[in-house]
């Protein structure tokens, strides 16, 4: 069964009526099987963007609680990789969250990652390997 890791882009378009991406976040929803992994990190930058848009972040949370979201990984266990990751990747401001969904798609082999972020475009898993993208473009 093919992993989603869920990017924290996704979810606020979801929950955000205004986001140009709410349409067809909400469209291809159904079409998602959970559980769907994510990170801390894409958690924590998709609850201040969702209460930063008029939204109640604890929707969020709540939906780790119903295990929909699994925290895929620890931090500091992968601090070694993602550290390497981010300074790969330093010209394009990786940030936390991004290094983290890559380092999943690393550990998940067979994953998509959901996201709207078309850094992920050019992010590579393992240092070569294209990572398995869901998104809108």
């Amino acid at each position: 069964m093919t992993t989603l890791i869920l990017d924290s882009g996704p979810l606020v378009a979801y929950y955000d009526d205004g986001d140009q991406w709410h349409e067809w976040t909400v469209g291809i929803w159904p079409s998602l099987n959970p559980p769907f992994v994510t990170c801390e990190a894409a958690l924590t930058e998709a609850c201040f963007l969702t209460s930063r848009h008029g939204g109640n972040p604890a929707d969020l949370v709540e939906l780790v609680q119903k295990g929909i979201f699994q925290i895929g990984l620890n931090v500091a266990t992968e601090a070694a990789s993602i550290n390497a990751m981010m300074r790969r990747y330093a010209d394009t401001s990786m940030s936390l969250a991004d290094a983290c969904l890559v380092r999943l798609a690393e550990i998940h082999h067979d994953c998509r990652v959901l996201t709207l972020d078309r850094d992920f475009l050019r992010y590579r898993r393992y240092g070569r390997q294209v990572i398995p993208l869901q998104s809108p473009w």
